[in-house]
């Protein structure tokens, strides 16, 4: 079993991967603090334990999933899975029931370690999501092969269209003279491992002539499969001469020869050349190398520390500028161990980014890591974006951001634990954890107001979060909010008076300027509280665009023009609430979501509407937007009607605009709204 510190240079290799969003394997990783061993293995050789992480091969499907499949989350669920059912095997499936259904297998090649087999899986798990969202995909690492698709391929031996070869090599090509007897060689190599692998349950390694070679099939292949996927390889990798090394690559097997022994001896019990009579060599060796292992350790101490100076200065290049502060790095396996080694009693949540873990430090402190599976440059991007815009920020009622981790396969958020979870599984979860009374809610309400204020204005920049939502904000002990997931969160100079940007957030939750322009303000944020508040009192969801049910935001609207707000109000209160309390705030709920920004109070505004002592003077609203005028059971008239009705409302302020292409623009934006709210 290799020890940590083997294991890192590895894990280092894996995370400059990551970070450059590229997957080119480097053959060049070489430990610095392993230098001394070098002058060991002049003495005895030995194979040092290597997951072969190298990529020889990968294909990405070009079919996509449709937009409301859940295929991400899908892909999270599944990759876990294999994950949790390798600890006790080198090979496995798992199916996942969805739409469409996701198969997956997982193989490491049979003379790897188990330590070695679980990190080959970890740099194939971390390199296939470049994939995304293609409904099929696999990836070939010399150590370990890893698939997915959504039909049952596990007996697939051979595939006419995807089965390659790579003859690729640093080692070269075999001189002109020498080519006659190495293609000899590579044909009995190749003629002998897959023999043995035909004979041994579909794995054989062997040497002949200096020729090295292992041939693989996966553990789901049937016999005849195996045998028909390796004469197929044996074929096919002769094309790959005169190269030192070849790699065939097919849909139910791997076979490899070089020049250059790669593979493991796991037969130990073998002693043809007289094994047990070289031990004394081995003790003597060993006992001379003790010595010299020794002297070269101080002589290259200092070395050590120079070069290890210099590698962290070029891997904090791959790392945005602004990240540089190095009291947020906890390390990896101090993370591992602290949630058990993420495991699956640990886990406390689920989001598309990845899982969410409790861990206990060594200091006995008690923490939330959020552990990010996807490593585009769009994830790399929003980690740092969430790492770099909350460090500095401290408030009672947004979650604190204790550190991250970039060493390791995955990168780690670790946050302040919040023991009670999320607000919606407290107001939205058909089986309610526990029925909030109104004081609770009202402090709800009350507390993420605040900590909204404080980004917008309480911040050296504004901060606007952009995915204010009942499943962000998070409630401690004592049912305090503490807002969280800052991933989509944005920042602007005072002088600007909104950004331009790329949609992204909850729709139900998303303003209509920002929605239909992509005009992104903190009033943004207003419109995102405004249907919280309104979910938080009247216990039910904003659904919008759910069939046969009439949107929460319509329905608070409709009885607040007919005073009869109380109407809307949660049941499970059972009336035990102040009736004009309630009322002036679901009133202060639909005055957050009207349709012109400008009509919208700021942050700051509404704390002090909901904290004053004095009889609250609550503004007239003016009818929200994306309102239903054709009735629940017409969907697709609701859906186009939401967004011409956003649009009519907001062109009422463009036409004080001075920008020529802004009623273009609007309307290509509509209908952009209309298929983001078909999905």
């Amino acid at each position: 079993m290799l020890s940590l510190k083997k294991l890192q240079p590895w894990r280092q290799t894996l995370h400059s991967k990551i970070m450059a969003s590229t997957f080119i394997h480097s053959s060049n990783q070489f430990p610095i603090h392993g230098v001394p061993f070098f002058f060991f293995f002049l003495f005895f050789s030995v194979s040092l334990s290597d997951p072969r992480i190298s990529e020889s091969g990968s294909f990405c499907g070009k079919f996509k999933p449709p937009p409301t499949s859940g295929f991400i989350p899908t892909f999270v669920e599944e990759m876990e899975a294999i994950s949790e059912l390798l600890t006790t095997r080198s090979w496995t499936t798992h199916f996942v029931n969805s739409t469409p259904p996701m198969f997956a297998l997982s193989q490491c090649f049979k003379d790897l370690s188990h330590t070695d087999c679980l990190l080959c899986y970890a740099a194939s798990r971390t390199a296939l999501p470049r994939c995304l969202p293609a409904v099929s995909a696999r990836i070939f690492l010399d150590g370990c092969f890893l698939r997915y698709d959504n039909y049952s391929f596990y007996k697939e031996s051979t595939d006419s269209l995807r089965d390659s070869v790579n003859c690729t090599s640093e080692l070269g090509e075999i001189d002109e003279s020498e080519r006659l007897g190495f293609g000899k060689n590579v044909r009995l190599i190749v003629e002998t491992v897959t023999r043995t692998a035909m004979e041994n349950g579909g794995f054989g390694i062997g040497e002949v002539n200096g020729m090295f070679g292992l041939a693989q099939c996966w553990g789901s292949v049937e016999p005849e499969g195996c045998r028909a996927c390796l004469e197929k390889a044996k074929r096919s990798i002769s094309s790959c001469l005169p190269s030192r090394e070849g790699r065939a690559m097919n849909a139910g097997c791997y076979l490899r020869y070089s020049t250059v022994k790669f593979y493991n001896d796991k037969d130990e019990d073998r002693d043809p050349d007289g094994i047990s009579g070289r031990r004394a060599v081995v003790t003597i060796a060993l006992a001379s190398a003790a010595s010299l292992i020794i002297f070269f350790s101080a002589v290259f101490a200092c070395y050590t520390r120079i070069t290890k100076f210099k590698k962290e200065k070029k891997k904090q290049s791959l790392i945005p500028t602004s990240f540089k502060d190095s009291n947020l790095n906890y390390k990896y396996e101090a993370l591992e161990k602290a949630t058990n080694y993420f495991n699956p009693s640990s886990k406390i949540g689920q989001g598309g980014a990845g899982s969410v873990y409790k861990g206990t430090l060594p200091n006995g402190q008690v923490v939330a890591v959020k552990r990010l599976v996807f490593h585009t440059r769009q994830w790399v991007d929003e980690f740092f974006n969430e790492v770099n815009l909350i460090r500095g920020i401290q408030h009672k009622n947004l979650v604190a951001l204790l550190g991250c981790s970039i060493e390791g396969p995955e990168s780690l958020l670790v946050y302040e634990y919040v023991p009670n979870r999320s607000l919606d599984q407290f107001i939205l979860d058909k089986n309610k954890v526990q029925i909030l009374n109104w004081k609770q809610r009202f402090n709800i309400i009350v507390g993420t107001a605040e900590g909204l204020a404080h980004l917008h204005e309480g911040c050296k920049i504004r901060i606007i979060h952009r995915d204010i939502k009942s499943s962000n904000v998070l409630l401690d002990e004592n049912f305090n909010p503490k807002i969280a997931d800052f991933g989509l969160a944005r920042h602007f100079a005072a002088d600007q008076s909104h950004l331009s940007t790329g949609i992204a957030g909850t729709l139900g939750y998303m303003a209509p300027e920002y929605l239909v322009r992509g005009q992104l303000t903190e009033k943004a944020d207003v419109y995102s509280f405004g249907v919280l508040i309104l979910e938080i009192v009247c216990g039910r969801r904003n659904s919008s665009f759910t069939e046969n049910s009439t949107p929460l935001l319509q329905t608070v609207w409709d009885l607040y023009k007919s005073e009869r707000l109380t109407e809307a109000i949660d049941t499970s209160l059972n009336k035990d609430y102040p009736a004009k309390e309630a009322m002036d705030v679901l009133q202060i709920g639909l005055l957050c979501t009207q349709a012109l920004a400008s009509l919208r109070p700021s942050m700051a505004t509404i704390v002090k509407l909901l904290t004053s002592d004095v009889e609250r003077k609550v503004a007239i609203p003016e009818q929200p937007p994306f309102l239903n005028p054709c009735g629940p059971s017409r969907r697709s008239c609701r859906i186009s009607s939401l967004a011409s009705h956003a649009v009519s409302k907001l062109e009422v302020s463009s036409c004080t605009s001075t920008d020529s292409g802004s009623s273009s623009n609007l309307h290509s934006r509509s209908g952009d709204f209309a298929e983001l709210s078909s999905n």
